[in-house]
């Protein structure tokens, strides 16, 4: 492994309003979510991929491809903070200058914003794709940063909070599209 960013999926919620764990879900083609979330961050220039599963971890795993890492979130029911800290955790024993964070339910991110997000990263970089404006992912979290959220984190929240108080450089990803979460399958 080298020096480089890892990325991170988070994709241990039940998703009530969906239905089913988004971890689940595939495209109308069958392609698994997973599998797109994890590809876009390893074309995207991670080094490593690590997806963290909660609910219904073992009906998902079959779903992970083979050259990720799987960490399991034994306290997701506590929220998108659990996940968070279960995956950067993982990611603590590595030599990773940074890592890159996104979502299962973005089953459109491009490995374009995953590269634009992480282009020239270092330790102590804390970044955020937007798409028109708006907050998205990926987010890339400089390791200088990992200690400082953990502390930080709790319940049903990520790293929004930390992401606006420390000033996170905004990477404008508007046209590279995939910013849009998918909620309901009406709108998947």
């Amino acid at each position: 492994m080298t020096d480089g960013p890892i990325g991170l999926v988070l994709a241990a919620g039940a998703g009530s309003r969906f239905g089913m764990p988004k971890a689940l879900a595939r495209t109308p083609g069958g392609t698994p979510w997973l599998r797109l979330a994890t590809s876009a961050l390893a074309d995207g220039g991670c080094d490593e991929v690590v997806v963290v599963l909660g609910a219904m971890a073992e009906s998902a795993l079959h779903l992970v491809p083979a050259d990720a890492r799987v960490v399991i979130a034994r306290d997701w029911q506590q929220g998108q903070s659990a996940s968070l800290l279960a995956g950067l955790a993982a990611c603590g024993g590595s030599s990773a200058s940074a890592v890159v964070v996104t979502l299962v339910d973005l089953p459109g991110l491009t490995p374009e914003a995953a590269r634009r997000v992480v282009a020239d990263a270092g330790a102590g970089d804390l970044r955020r794709a937007t798409y028109g404006g708006a907050p998205g992912h990926p987010v890339l979290i400089g390791r200088e940063h990992w200690r400082p959220l953990t502390e930080e984190l709790a319940g049903d929240t990520g790293a929004a909070h930390y992401l606006v108080s420390h000033r996170a450089e905004t990477i404008d990803c508007t046209e590279l599209g995939g910013g849009a979460d998918v909620d309901t399958w009406g709108a998947a």
